[in-house]
């Protein structure tokens, strides 16, 4: 696994490969966000183009009206200034209407870019592997979705429609003035000299300062998240204090980085009024002379002046397109590196069709080793008969939660095979894999929602009848009724009205409600007190009956009901019996047990 949008965000100075591969990927996603719309976009800039054309038209009129139309008025000759002036509202009001139509169409169309990238990330960040997760931080997925897509909004809303008419709009009054005046259009062609080096100054200094804002907003978002996340620990700690002061220090690293950038614009916008100013007073001079011999026409010199003013006017506009354009390039630059993270466990092109599972698991010969190299399991073989129920015991690390993963592919063997019923994990659907395998963690999570909904999520079609039923075989259909609304309350985010051990109990009712042909359960009643998982024993008999079952707890009660215990040790298994022979033994579970008793005394 490459981990792409965590090196590209933590690290600021780039070597040129790392920039020119961040470019590729970035113009990649560009066009594929493009592609779908090119048609939408080709009738949008026709718009834009007779917009900004029909507005170039205003002061050429202007120059024909003074010298052409009004000395014939002069002499009662009006239809030349009739002409001239209906010309000009004409082309005002032709301007209006297609901008607004520009406009209007091109705000339909980034919206269906946004929904489209938007839509693409939330997907493809569910679909990457739980390693991606548990190195690419929630607070850095968060950004990605909120704070990096609005640079992006920002830059389709505003700048990218700035961008182009202001470019359009210089063209057409360039055009313009060559053809009125080519003395006039030379000396704005020497104005671009200096403005060259000025727009050249601009870009070098902002590129490196918009990537810098980008990581500095990400990281103060990551750190509220983190904290919020964790308000408990917080609180427990005492850590307000603390993390006031880094937070304080995050948003002054923040606050620093914009101000450099205003510094930036603070010099540029000047820059850019007095070349414009110095340039339209060489014009005025130049033709001013001309005028005076006559060589000149006083209306010509005023389009003249009227179009060299206007030619610099989008260009503050497109100076701020530039600060929305970096901004929003260093955030496509970090989506982009989300987009492309491969898929570690990917949905089979041809999965195998498994009907009825019975639950018969075995590992040949699997290895598993994490990104960083560091092995978990060492050429592990293992079988579980369908419908038994086992118990992983050991210390921590010992590599039993991996093998729960594994079971319930959250991760792929690296090396080896993992079959259900002699089919390769790897070549079932997920739909059909999740449908025969539920795994049941130490976090019983809770989703926004009322009690009923989340014992559904374990069948989604599931009737009043049935998610009662699933609430009464593992005990907690008591203490649902007594809810204020009963199943129709409302847990609130995250499970807030209750307990942490009453959570657990009702992932227990949308375990037993889904009917899996294999069932883990992985520190599942870590969070219940002794009388919550007394009264959970018997649901647990109900829960595991008739299916394969993995237990992994570190409460030898919980493990008193498998039918066979597995002794795990860095990775291996160093024991494997019936709970009641092993006790009986001297080896390590009976060291155990011997120790959980006298605990209990």
């Amino acid at each position: 696994m490459s981990m792409q949008g965590v090196t590209d965000e933590d690290r600021i100075e780039l070597n040129k490969d790392e920039a020119k591969a961040m470019k590729v990927r970035s113009r990649r996603l560009l066009l594929s966000l493009i592609r779908p719309i090119r048609f939408r976009l080709m009738l949008s800039f026709t718009l834009v183009v007779f917009s900004q054309a029909f507005r170039a038209v205003g002061p050429a009129l202007i120059a024909f009206g003074i010298d052409k139309a009004l000395p014939q008025a002069i002499h009662n000759e009006m239809t030349p200034l009739f002409l001239v002036v209906g010309g000009y509202l004409f082309a005002a009001v032709a301007t209006a209407s297609l901008t607004y139509s520009f406009l209007k169409f091109a705000a339909r169309t980034n919206q269906n870019v946004l929904f489209d990238l938007r839509q693409r990330l939330f997907v493809h960040a569910q679909r990457l592997s739980l390693e991606f997760h548990e190195t690419y931080t929630s607070g850095r997925v968060i950004a990605r979705q909120t704070s990096d897509l609005d640079a992006i909004k920002e830059l389709l809303d505003t700048g990218g429609n700035e961008m182009i008419a202001g470019a359009l709009y210089m063209i057409f009054t360039g055009a313009a003035l060559l053809i009125l005046d080519p003395g006039s259009f030379g000396i704005l062609l020497v104005s671009f000299i200096p403005l060259w080096f000025l727009t050249r100054w601009f870009q070098r200094n902002t590129k490196l300062r918009y990537r810098q804002t980008r990581v500095a907003s990400a990281r103060l978002i990551v750190k509220f998240v983190e904290t919020m996340t964790g308000i408990r620990a917080v609180k427990a700690f005492r850590k307000e204090r603390d993390n006031e002061t880094e937070y304080a220090g995050l948003t002054e690293d923040y606050r620093s980085v914009n101000a450099k950038v205003i510094q930036l614009f603070g010099i540029y916008d000047p820059g850019l009024t007095m070349i414009g100013t110095v340039t339209v007073s060489f014009i005025l001079l130049f033709g001013g002379f001309r005028v005076i011999d006559g060589s000149l026409g006083i209306g010509i010199l005023t389009a003249a002046i009227l179009y060299a003013r206007r030619f610099f006017d989008p260009m503050e506009g497109m100076a701020m397109f530039y600060n929305a354009y970096q901004s929003a390039g260093s955030a496509l630059e970090k989506i982009s590196g989300v987009l492309e993270e491969a898929e570690s466990v990917p949905e089979p092109e041809h999965p195998t069709k498994l009907e009825n599972p019975e639950g018969h698991l075995n590992f040949k010969n699997v290895e598993f080793h994490y990104s960083n190299g560091k092995t978990i399991l060492p050429g592990f073989n293992l079988d579980i008969p369908a419908g038994q129920t086992i118990a992983l015991v050991g210390t921590t690390g010992a590599g039993k939660s991996t093998l729960a993963k594994l079971v319930s592919r959250l991760y792929d063997p690296s090396e080896g095979q993992l079959t259900l019923d002699g089919v390769d994990l790897r070549d079932l659907s997920n739909l059909q894999l999740r449908r025969a395998i539920v795994m049941v963690t130490q976090e019983a999570y809770l989703f926004s929602g009322t009690v009923a909904d989340n014992i559904a999520l374990g069948k989604p079609d599931a009737t009043s009848a049935e998610i009662q039923a699933a609430a009464k075989a593992v005990g907690v259909h008591d203490f649902i009724m007594s809810m204020p609304d009963g199943y129709d309350t409302d847990v609130n985010k995250r499970g807030g009205r209750v307990s942490a051990g009453q959570r657990q109990l009702i992932s227990f009712a949308r375990a037993f409600i889904a009917d899996p042909a294999v069932l883990i359960l992985d520190e599942a009643t870590a969070s219940l007190d002794i009388p919550s998982e007394r009264l959970v024993q018997q649901g647990l008999q109900t829960l595991l009956k008739g299916r394969t079952s993995i237990i992994i707890a570190h409460r030898l009660s919980t493990v008193s009901i498998a039918d066979r215990v597995l002794v795990m040790e860095h990775g291996e298994i160093i024991e494997d019996d019936t709970p009641a022979a092993l006790i009986a033994g001297t080896g390590k579970f009976s060291r155990m047990h011997a120790a959980w008793r006298a605990s209990l005394v």
